[in-house]
């Protein structure tokens, strides 16, 4: 297996066709397709579907793990030897309501860090493993507790979400001393958002009549600011709207606390340690402790953990 054949492989997975793969490895689409049927022969199995997008067979998403992992190393590498420049690809997976509030302080970090891309797959918390799973990223904040194989994993802590609409909304929907759960149009974030439900079904309650769809942590809290229906949102998103009256609990005991948890590669890749260092700090709240080298290798130097 080659490693120009590897890279030919993580390009049509990231990239979704032979062709679009060739204009990012700079070659021409036969000669991804070469590639690809050797390390097929080699490995004496179908790694690659040639669907629209294509996708990889369990075999070949073993072989996209590897490929990263051989660009990541090498890339750093490369780095230290200085072999002119060098750009380091972090591909993250990160669920949205993170990258709306506490993941903000990983890009503003990493933003002052030379010679790394930062690729962020936005992706529900319980189903982001299975792009770690897949190769297609490096690490993920996830919310399932088991490790990947190949992975480390490290719990991050609990975001925390609250019940919650405009009180004109709350207004409309109050019955007696609480509200008419049953029937209160609800927002979700998508198909994969369970999290409203799971409230209900813990009252006993299925799905209301109306459940609005809003796939942006953005915008999801702009439709419940605006009275399109109540929602659970975290507290950094929700607590300044209680504090401004634009918004009310709607239950001050309803909660769900979604556990988070960091998983990443199994590498001894100085990026990777950095960035978990990062991601650690940036959840607790605390600034990042800099480097005094802030190149991606920095000195080599082992990092403290908590």
């Amino acid at each position: 297996m080659q490693p120009d054949q590897l890279a030919a492989l993580a390009a049509i997975v990231e990239h979704g066709t032979f062709e679009a793969a060739a204009r990012s490895l700079h070659v021409t689409t036969s000669a991804v397709s070469q590639r690809i049927r050797a390390l097929e022969a080699s490995a004496g199995q179908v790694l690659v579907r040639r669907t629209t997008p294509c996708t990889v067979t369990p075999a070949g998403e073993a072989l996209v793990r590897m490929a990263r992992q051989w660009a990541l190393l090498l890339d750093e590498a490369r780095s230290v030897a200085d072999a002119g420049p060098v750009v380091v690809d972090l591909p993250v997976a990160v669920n949205a309501d993170s990258l709306a509030t506490w993941f903000r302080g990983v890009v503003g970090e990493v933003a002052s860090w030379e010679g790394v891309r930062l690729r962020l797959h936005v992706e529900d918390q319980g189903w982001s493993a299975d792009l770690l799973r897949r190769g297609e990223v490096l690490a993920a904040v996830t919310s399932d507790p088991t490790a990947v194989q190949g992975c480390t994993v490290e719990p991050l802590g609990s975001m925390r979400y609250r019940p919650a609409a405009t009180p004109a909304f709350a207004e409309r929907w109050r019955a007696g001393r609480g509200y008419d759960w049953a029937r209160m149009p609800l927002v979700v974030f998508n198909e994969k958002d369970a999290l409203q439900h799971d409230l209900l079904t813990a009252r006993g309650l299925g799905p209301p009549p109306v459940v609005h769809r809003v796939p942006t942590s953005h915008d999801f809290h702009e439709a419940v600011r605006h009275g399109l229906g109540w929602g659970l949102l975290p507290a950094a998103q929700l607590d300044p709207d209680l504090a401004s009256g634009a918004l009310v609990a709607l239950s001050a005991r309803d909660h769900v606390d979604v556990p988070l948890f960091w998983q990443r590669w199994r590498l001894e890749s100085e990026s990777l340690t950095r960035l978990s260092d990062v991601v650690r700090d940036a959840f607790d709240g605390r600034p990042h402790r800099r480097q005094a080298d802030p190149s991606p290798m920095g000195d080599g130097s082992p990092r403290k953990t908590r």
